[in-house]
């Protein structure tokens, strides 16, 4: 019997990749996303389907999981996968844009995980990968919303592995560096709603600094669902798998470096003098690719 996935977040990036890369291995695919009827690609394919999913919306969550099941028969893995980021000052941040982030990056995981886990229980069976990201255990300038919703599912999947374990059920974490995605268009949100501009002398030239890391240094979306792929059929309980070389290194300074210093080489990266060098390195790299 075919092995069948539900992925989250399918109408880009991350979560279309990881969808063909499972298609493409013969796996069925329920490729879920928020407005289904503006899918071109992926509804073509055979053994896929695209059911309407909004994770901060419940009723769809159960009706995308029903629909699968009655497609497919069963479910064996779930891809938590859609998320956006929340970039900026904090004092910037409205009450509603501080609840969007947790609904979708954090309560829509949950809601997931809640509707999924009795299927699982069921029968015996079932692997939870979520995407969480390096910001899950490193900490940047203006992030402080962002990370607070990404450190929160670091703590639920690391908890929550003891609790399903013995019912045959695994959890596994994916923490990607920067990624080519639309997390850096549509996908992130730095409107100032509550009109506080004394950051913006200082937040500017660190906003220019990761725009300008992304273009640069970003994983391709595709080494991420390889990395997802990996993880589902690697046969083992490894609980967290980096993608990037970017994340590699900054977790790994933040394991080794005590507080004081990793806060130091954080203020050191996020300079000015930092900024002007990488647009530098940027220009020279787009003039020599032109």
């Amino acid at each position: 019997m075919k092995q069948t996935v539900l992925i989250t977040g399918c109408s880009s990036g991350i979560g279309r990749e990881t969808a063909l890369r499972f298609q493409r291995e013969g796996w069925n695919v329920i490729a879920t996303m928020r407005t289904p009827d503006n899918e071109q690609e992926l509804v073509g394919l055979a053994n896929v389907i695209c059911p309407t999913l909004d994770v901060t919306q419940e009723a769809t969550i159960r009706e995308a999981i029903a629909e699968g099941l009655a497609e497919f028969g069963q479910i064996d893995v779930v891809v938590n996968n859609a998320g956006y980021g929340l970039i900026g000052p904090f004092e910037t941040f409205s009450t509603d844009q501080i609840n969007r982030q947790f609904q979708t990056n954090v309560l829509g995981l949950m809601s997931v995980t809640q509707e999924i886990l009795p299927h699982f229980r069921k029968q015996r069976s079932g692997l939870l990968i979520n995407v969480a990201s390096f910001a899950g255990r490193s900490i940047f300038p203006l992030y402080s919303v962002y990370h607070a919703s990404k450190w929160a599912v670091e703590g639920f999947c690391d908890s929550l592995q003891y609790e399903v374990s013995s019912y045959g059920i695994q959890v596994k974490i994916i923490e990607p560096g920067l990624v080519k995605t639309e997390f850096w268009g549509r996908s992130t949100d730095r409107k100032n709603c509550t009109g506080v501009n004394d950051y913006d002398e200082k937040s500017r030239p660190v906003l220019d600094l990761i725009d300008d890391a992304a273009g640069l240094f970003a994983t391709k979306p595709s080494d991420v669902a390889e990395t997802i792929w990996n993880a589902v059929n690697d046969g083992s309980n490894r609980l967290r798998y980096i993608v990037g070389v970017d994340a590699h290194a900054t977790l790994l300074a933040r394991k080794v470096l005590p507080d004081g210093l990793y806060r130091g080489v954080m203020k050191a990266v996020f300079s000015r003098s930092s900024v002007s060098m990488l647009q530098k390195v940027s220009v020279k790299i787009q003039n020599a690719m032109n």
